[in-house]
């Protein structure tokens, strides 16, 4: 299946209409092709990139773990909009293989993250293969270089409150089940 190229309508469409995270932790810019279980966004960074670090005119590797997990967040957003259905919250679990190539997400830079669905139960709990890549500058014949990559499991609960309330939609309260933190 080709990758579906997002020119109209969903290139005119803000992030956020596919993502539950609101400003200011919005870190991709905008998604670039959609095929099912793969999907692929574009962040450029600037100085008002969430985590940009003025000292290192850059934004810390480890938050490509975030990047990978908003590009996640994103494909189910599309997947729900083309079943007419509503964007849902999700949690990032953790995840395994995870290697840092790169020390910073440098200024100016444009960088792609690919997701690609490898598992999926019916439960909600996923694991995706992930990387992300810089993109040559403008007029270089350089190829893309891998920055990231990592497989992240995540989890998204058909009914939210019901899983941070504890009971995961059954109705039953049980004490064991509490969101971290309590």
């Amino acid at each position: 299946m080709p990758f579906i190229q997002f020119n109209l309508p969903f290139a005119e469409q803000d992030i956020t209409d596919f993502i539950p995270h609101r400003a200011p932790m919005i870190l991709v810019d905008k998604i670039i092709a959609y095929q099912r279980d793969i999907l692929v966004t574009e962040v450029t960074i600037t100085a008002q990139s969430p985590y940009f670090d003025d000292k290192h005119r850059a934004v810390p590797n480890y938050v490509g773990i975030e990047y990978m997990a908003q590009s996640i967040a994103a494909l189910a957003g599309v997947e729900a909009k083309l079943r007419n259905d509503k964007i849902r919250v999700g949690f990032l679990l953790g995840s395994r293989k995870l290697a840092l190539h790169a020390k910073q997400y440098e200024f100016g830079r444009t960088y792609r993250t690919h997701v690609k669905r490898l598992y999926q139960e019916e439960s909600g709990l996923a694991v995706f293969d992930c990387q992300i890549y810089l993109m040559p500058e403008a007029g270089s014949d350089q190829d893309n270089t891998l920055v990231a990559e990592a497989n992240v499991n995540v989890f998204q609960p058909q009914d939210t409150q019901a899983y941070l309330a504890g009971n995961q939609g059954t109705g039953d309260q049980d004490a064991t089940n509490k969101p971290l933190g309590h």
